[in-house]
């Protein structure tokens, strides 16, 4: 047996954790094969309280605790009991001269920083919840691998229970523990980081005062290597950000094939369509781009409907989100229809039963994305931030736009405009969209001129295209674009606006009857 494979005994153990989950189970377990405790604060209190042996922290130091909880574990006595390189004769000598036990395992999980500061507490509140005695202990387990197990996970309790049983820890195993170790730390310091540094604001930043912090930092854990990338040579993985925030990563997945890199993508953009709508709302997505959006006032299968007859054809191995509960309607209707992905934060009794019978279906449930916040891009050598483009700006309020041409539109006509006007920034620039009936039409997207996407919105339409109303992404540099729209029977339209001939779009309109009005907000979508 190599000195990798040699099993270390578990003799003494220092237990202190915020998190109780697990911890009599373990506690009994390790008594049971002999192992001695040490443990801190209400921690041992529990594991006294059991039944079960064990040693306060405060009698191997002689020191009591202090600080309200502060001070525990900073002491020569813990930590020279952590640090101690069994395999080191020196070291040895050392604690033995000096009174001190080694330890042999360190179970410990951190003051509950993150869920603090997102349960809305104080300041003050929070930055108690920093750990100090927690990471330095982990850190020193962890850097003494060698002699030592660290756990921080109460999940690997069985695991631990089961070591023990064994004979102890390999090294291979002790050196596995101590990454995960070092990685719990390290995204522990960067929440902690980042909500100091937020705290901090522009004073964080240099003297620009974008409001964009001078350091970020990230910590991910993959959930899934998946089959391939976006084109099979290519390798994949999906992670999730470390801090436990929900989305799309983390959707719980009720049935059909493992998730794609392409599919993670499209129903991505298609998550984030249907919450871009107050109303219950079916967003239908075809390689990051929307080939139907529909609301409904109170039927999820009728919004589904109308988003499907925008573009049957390429709602065919389709991405399909719903921002409300899936009705058995819906399911059904689904069913008919060859479809990649079914995304929603809820699903009625029977309709995943429904889904079901096609056997490859993803069946998703996810919690609404937060809207708000920042987003990443990666380029060459670094990343882009910027704030989310949420519907949320003042231009998205039809109550703020200008009417730049015409006469007043009435309800209905401004309620379809402001349904395009949303369904639009869901789509890739250049973006032309025509609505009607709480309803997409036609969908010209990702064109590099407005001309071309507003001849493909018009010709995806159709005879369709005649009454209804329509939505541009951008302003229109020039009328060109705006007149292929009049001549396909547009009746009113909405845009930014911000040209230097937004004079002469305006006229072309005023000539033609149509009236258009201004948000002052772009949604471009790159």
């Amino acid at each position: 047996m190599t000195a990798v494979d040699q099993r270390q005994p578990v003799r003494r153990a220092l237990i202190g954790v915020s998190d109780k989950t697990g911890l009599l189970e373990l506690a009994t377990g390790l008594h049971a094969a002999g192992v001695r405790i040490v443990s801190t604060g209400g921690t041992a209190r529990v594991i006294a309280d059991a039944g079960v042996p064990v040693t306060p922290v405060e009698e191997v130091t002689g020191f009591p605790e202090s600080l309200d909880g502060r001070v525990k574990t900073l002491h020569p006595r813990v930590h020279a009991g952590l640090l101690a390189d069994q395999r080191n004769a020196e070291h040895v000598e050392q604690i033995q001269r000096l009174g001190i036990e080694a330890f042999d395992l360190l179970v410990v999980n951190l003051y509950p920083f993150e869920s603090t500061v997102g349960s809305g507490a104080s300041p003050q509140e929070c930055v108690e919840q920093i750990d100090i005695g927690g990471p330095a202990m982990v850190r020193a387990a962890a850097k003494n691998h060698g002699s030592v197990a660290v756990v921080v996970d109460p999940g690997e309790y069985g695991s631990v229970l089961a070591a023990v049983r064994a004979g102890g820890f390999t090294l291979a195993e002790r050196q596995q523990l101590a990454v995960a170790a070092f990685r719990h730390t390290a995204s522990y310091d960067i929440a902690v980081a980042s909500y100091l540094g937020a705290a901090l604001g522009p004073a964080d930043d240099d003297s620009t005062g974008s409001g964009f912090p001078g350091w970020v930092g990230a910590s991910w854990r993959r959930r899934a290597v998946l089959r391939y990338g976006e084109n099979p040579h290519q390798r994949a993985a999906l992670y999730a950000n470390a801090d436990g925030r929900s989305g799309l990563a983390t959707a719980s997945q009720l049935h059909g094939k493992e998730m794609s890199y392409n599919n993670y993508l499209d129903a991505d953009a298609a998550w984030r369509a249907a919450h871009d709508h107050d109303g219950l709302c079916v967003a239908i997505v075809k390689h990051a781009n929307p080939c139907g959006i529909a609301v409904s006032v109170t039927d999820i299968a009728d919004a589904h409907r109308k988003a499907h007859a925008c573009d049957p054809s390429s709602a065919f191995g389709g991405i399909i989100a719903a921002n409300g509960e899936v009705s058995v309607d819906m399911a059904e209707q689904v069913a008919d229809v060859f479809t990649e992905v079914v995304i929603a934060p809820a699903y009625a009794d029977g309709a995943v039963d429904v889904l079901s019978r096609k056997k490859n279906l993803r069946i998703l449930l996810a919690e609404p994305p937060r809207r708000g916040g920042v987003e990443f891009r990666p380029v060459s050598g670094g990343l882009l931030m910027q704030s989310s483009d949420a519907i949320d700006a003042a231009g998205d309020d039809p109550a703020n736009w200008t009417l730049a041409t015409g006469a007043p539109v009435d309800e209905a006509t401004l309620a379809d405009l402001a349904f395009t006007w949303r369904a639009c920034r869901a789509v890739k620039s250049n973006a032309i969209v025509l609505g009607h009936d709480g309803a997409t039409v036609g969908v010209g997207m990702g064109q590099v001129n407005r001309v071309d996407a507003a001849r493909l919105a018009v010709a995806r339409a159709g005879d369709r295209a005649a009454g209804t109303v329509a939505a541009s992404d951008a302003f229109f540099p020039f009328p060109d674009g705006l007149q292929v729209l009049l001549e396909a029977g547009v009746r009113a339209v909405v845009q930014p606006g911000g040209s230097v001939r937004d004079a002469e779009v305006v006229a072309a309109a005023e000539a033609a009857g149509v009236p258009v009005y201004l948000t002052g907000t772009r949604h471009f979508a790159h």
